[in-house]
């Protein structure tokens, strides 16, 4: 069985070579090639074609994004940021290279993990991260929009109709990317709420308020769910569960779900149960099932439901076990959300007015 081939990118030295031997001495893994500077991981990705890239996102010559860019551009290859979060202008890039196509982020050591610990989750994730396809650009991929089978049985009627008062998000792996591209073709002055699941760091909220023509925010505990007219984008902080209970924004510490705190599923689920068909609902790219029982849950309750599509995800796992459970009332490709959602909103608009 052939191994995984590795290119390990980072400026130290020390840095690099514990990567290297971390890397090297699993069986499955081979490491590539090292790269000291962004422009030789361009030129040794352009000649190796590792299978995998781990960068750091503060290199000399040309930066951890500027290679992700040029990679994703030119040379397609699962990128794993192997990045710091105590260094916000560092965490920053590390937004910006998942929002141009890296997959997904691991830590660098703090120094008080367990001996091991940090090795074993490296190579977990090299080995995950490798076996994810990535495209060449999101837009070139995307395919007409698809639309499955309503199931009439069990199900209240996927009221697309109806006005809406809310629009929810979730995603996880390949999800920023998906989110600026979403939010980025959403016009200005969007009137309905929009509510966001997602699993990454504190300043996640901040660094996509500074990409966004929408106000960016962690939702507070106990803060009034803005009503229809007031666009915001509100998001589940790290850590917590946001739910939506008896008008308001609720935080909780309760138990994973999924292996994830905040869930898809549990946001999913409690507008499910408190706002039903005035909601609009979309499960965009990620790994694992979070989100999937939440929509269904959705959809149950005569929400609009929409999965990203296969082609124009970077994973393809939320979406597929919302799809193959029935949950999803659309099908569409990344470029067609947005418009879907403009749509939904004007129509609301209009019936409001009317």
């Amino acid at each position: 069985m052939a191994r995984t081939r590795v290119l390990v990118v980072d400026d130290s030295l020390t840095a690099r070579k514990h990567l290297v031997e971390v890397l090297g001495a699993d069986p499955e893994l081979e490491v590539a090639g090292e790269a000291e500077d962004g422009k030789s991981a361009i030129e040794l990705c352009r000649t190796l074609r590792p299978d995998v890239i781990t960068l750091d996102m503060m290199l000399p010559v040309m930066s951890g994004v500027a290679v992700t860019e040029y990679v994703m551009a030119y040379c397609p290859t699962p990128i794993l940021v192997v990045s710091s979060s105590t260094n916000r202008g560092e965490l920053y890039k590390t937004y910006d290279a998942l929002a141009a196509g890296a997959v997904d982020v691991f830590e660098k050591p703090s120094g008080k993990d367990p001996d091991g610990v940090w090795e074993r989750g490296l190579v977990a994730s090299v080995k995950i991260v490798s076996r994810i396809r990535v495209i060449t650009h999101i837009r070139g991929r995307l395919s007409q929009a698809a639309q499955i089978p309503t199931r009439q049985s069990g199900f209240a009627a996927s009221n697309g109709s109806a006005r809406k008062s809310l629009i929810a998000i979730g995603g996880s792996t390949g999800g920023p990317a998906a989110i600026v591209e979403l939010l980025r073709t959403l016009p200005r002055g969007f009137p309905i709420p929009i509510h966001i699941g997602e699993p990454f760091s504190a300043a996640f909220a901040e660094w996509l308020d500074g990409l966004s023509t929408f106000p960016v925010r962690y939702a507070n505990d106990g803060e009034n769910l803005p009503m229809m007219g007031q666009s915001g984008i509100f998001m589940a902080p790290p850590g917590s569960h946001l739910i939506v209970q008896h008008g308001k924004l609720r935080l909780t510490r309760d138990p994973e779900r999924n292996s994830c705190r905040p869930s898809v599923d549990v946001l999913f689920e409690s507008i499910a149960k408190e706002l039903g068909s005035q909601t609009a609902a979309c499960l965009l790219t990620g790994m694992g099932k979070d989100g999937a029982a939440g929509l269904l849950a959705l959809r149950h309750a005569g929400a609009l439901t929409i999965a990203q599509d296969e082609a124009s995800s970077v994973v393809f796992g939320m979406p597929k076990e919302a799809i193959q459970m029935g949950a999803a009332d659309r099908v569409l490709p990344l470029d067609q959300i947005a418009p879907t959602l403009a749509t939904l909103a004007r129509e609301t608009e209009l019936r409001n007015n009317s």
